[in-house]
């Protein structure tokens, strides 16, 4: 009988228990707030948004009434020169490019290469076999070859007397560079011509005659005929027969 008692008193007294527990926890919660609130630090306040107001607000900015606040999206761009750069290349224009286009050509400048003389750009024409010395912004008929009608010696070197240059002698200032067309084809100058046309103060540019011609053309434009002389020989010229051999 007496091991079945004791269960019972034991389960009699387990809701007090609880009670007294409960009660316990509920005054430590107390106690623990309280001293929080004395001893320890409050949470920092949140940041004022008065400090974050910017420094101009926008009652505080003036705006004309005039003044248009919209903005286009396309935007142009600007050159050094202060010229608009198109969005899109433009097609190049080559008469802005070309440097001379504006530039006169010299009367004295070839138009036309015959067969037997030359045309110049002044209309006045050089035909029947001979020549052409371009100076000075003048035209003379030249004739550097002989009888024989040779201008190449037996080593294949172009050759011609002192008295074929006696104009270019005889001139004051003398041009910078003298542009000789030997005809139709490019030959080596012999020592002897060359060593005359050098005592004269000339530097020689040798070419045949069609590119002698245009070389003349476009430097007496560039520099000026007084800086720049010819000596062309006819494009139809040949050894022994001239040009003129219809």
């Amino acid at each position: 009988m007496a091991s079945t008692v004791r269960p019972i008193r034991v389960l009699r007294h387990l809701p007090f228990a609880f009670q007294s527990i409960q009660e316990t926890a509920t005054a430590l919660s107390r106690h623990t707030r309280s001293y929080s609130s004395r001893y320890l630090p409050s949470p920092a306040a949140p940041p004022s948004t008065r400090l974050l107001r910017p420094v101009h607000s926008a009652s505080s900015l003036s705006i004309p009434r005039c003044a248009s606040l919209h903005i286009s999206s396309r935007r142009y761009r600007r050159a050094h020169n202060d010229e608009e750069i198109p969005e899109e290349a433009p097609t190049t224009d080559f008469g802005r490019m070309d440097m001379l286009g504006q530039t006169p050509a010299p009367s004295t400048s070839i138009d036309i290469c015959m067969s037997e003389g030359f045309r110049l750009d002044s209309g006045a024409s050089i035909h029947d076999g001979q020549g052409v010395i371009l100076v000075g912004g003048e035209a003379f008929a030249w004739q550097p070859w002989g009888p024989d009608k040779r201008l190449v010696n037996d080593k294949g070197q172009w050759e011609v007397k002192e008295e074929a240059f006696a104009l270019l002698d005889m001139l004051w200032p003398r041009p910078d560079l003298l542009v000789l067309g030997l005809g139709p084809a490019i030959r080596p100058l012999s020592p002897a011509t060359k060593r005359y046309l050098s005592s004269l103060g000339l530097r020689i540019e040798i070419l045949d005659t069609r590119n002698a011609a245009s070389q003349f053309n476009m430097l007496a434009t560039e520099r000026g005929v007084d800086e720049v002389a010819a000596a062309l020989i006819p494009i139809g010229w040949r050894e022994g027969i001239g040009a003129k051999y219809d």
